[in-house]
């Protein structure tokens, strides 16, 4: 069985794009937000991403889910999976297995903006586990919480490292609201990126092929077709770089030349001058110390986390305590 809530209507959606664009071109350091890259065409770069050799913590984050699966639910012991940023769901069916095995799991709940790609996965996962009732909500992850399903023995996931894409202060009220919706007893299990070489962890956000070129460019033909914008993609060259004070890599988009861009919409009129950057996303990385101490900060208390060989990536499984 299976049910869909919406949450999040187009018109919210062009309103926070419009909003996020104003205010993101017209501050003093220029930044655009992160999920303005998952466009159809993003979403299909991004998959191509995953696979490159450069970029290892899709491929390790999975190695861990199909090592530790089964030792999350034994641990959490929870009936009801509740998923942050679902996409697929491609990866979540090793947890969705492990949780059946166990005899614990009656429901996945996957929470999405994209209704289209939420559709997709519940008609999927309600094939391959006909037993399991799967409720998706559409919504943004940031703000809805809220709308979560309530229950008891209730974990929620929030894997692929976008905990990272988060500054601290949005972490710190991310954690704190994963924590107010949960109750004592009940779990989050991240997936978090660790800080590692930066001749290794570079290279996974520049990649040799370009192909990470490619999507971090395509937010700007993102604002072009929604917004009405004239900004030229190949006018901006992809740089990523390691900030070692904050232990994060940053995105930017570096102009070229001299830049001056409409985004008729918004009746708005952007200069960019030779050489300035635009930053699109930060991923941040972690010291295992550091996440248990931010998700004490919120209210959980570590249980387990568990690293790949080479200490490049964790999943963390946190309890939520009776006081914060």
């Amino acid at each position: 069985m299976s049910t869909m809530d919406v949450h999040l209507a187009d018109s919210a959606l062009v309103e926070e794009l419009r909003k996020d664009v104003r205010d993101g071109l017209t501050a003093d350091s220029k930044w655009l937000s992160p999920k303005y890259f998952y466009d159809a065409v993003g979403s299909e770069l991004f998959e191509q991403i995953t696979e490159l050799p450069e970029y290892y913590p899709t491929r390790t984050e999975r190695a861990l889910l199909e090592a530790h699966a089964l030792d999350i639910a034994e641990a959490t012991e929870s009936t009801m999976l509740i998923e942050l940023g679902s996409g697929s769901s491609e990866k979540t069916k090793l947890l969705l297995a492990a949780g059946v095995k166990n005899g614990s799991l009656k429901t996945y709940v996957p929470q999405d903006v994209s209704i289209t790609a939420l559709e997709g996965a519940i008609e999927q996962i309600s094939r391959e586990f006909p037993a399991l009732h799967v409720h998706g909500i559409v919504s943004d992850f940031t703000d809805t919480l809220h709308n979560l399903p309530s229950g008891q023995g209730r974990t929620i996931a929030f894997l692929g490292g976008t905990l990272g894409n988060l500054i601290p202060e949005e972490r710190k009220e991310f954690l704190g609201a994963i924590a107010g919706a949960l109750d004592p007893g009940e779990y989050v299990l991240l997936g978090v990126g660790l800080v590692i070489d930066p001749t290794v962890l570079v290279p996974a956000y520049d990649d040799a092929a370009g192909v990470t070129a490619k999507f971090n460019r395509n937010v700007l033909s993102v604002i072009n077709s929604r917004l009405g914008g004239d900004f030229d993609p190949d006018a901006f060259e992809h740089v990523a770089l390691w900030n070692a004070e904050n232990e994060w890599i940053e995105m930017r988009l570096r102009a070229r030349s001299p830049q001056h861009v409409h985004i008729a919409e918004l009746d708005l009129d952007v200069r960019f001058d030779l050489g300035e950057d635009l930053r699109t996303e930060i991923s941040a990385k972690f010291r295992p110390e550091g996440i248990t101490e931010e998700l004490a900060a919120a209210g959980f208390g570590v249980e387990h986390l568990w690293s790949d060989a080479e200490s490049r990536f964790a999943l963390v499984v946190a309890r939520r305590v009776n006081e914060r």
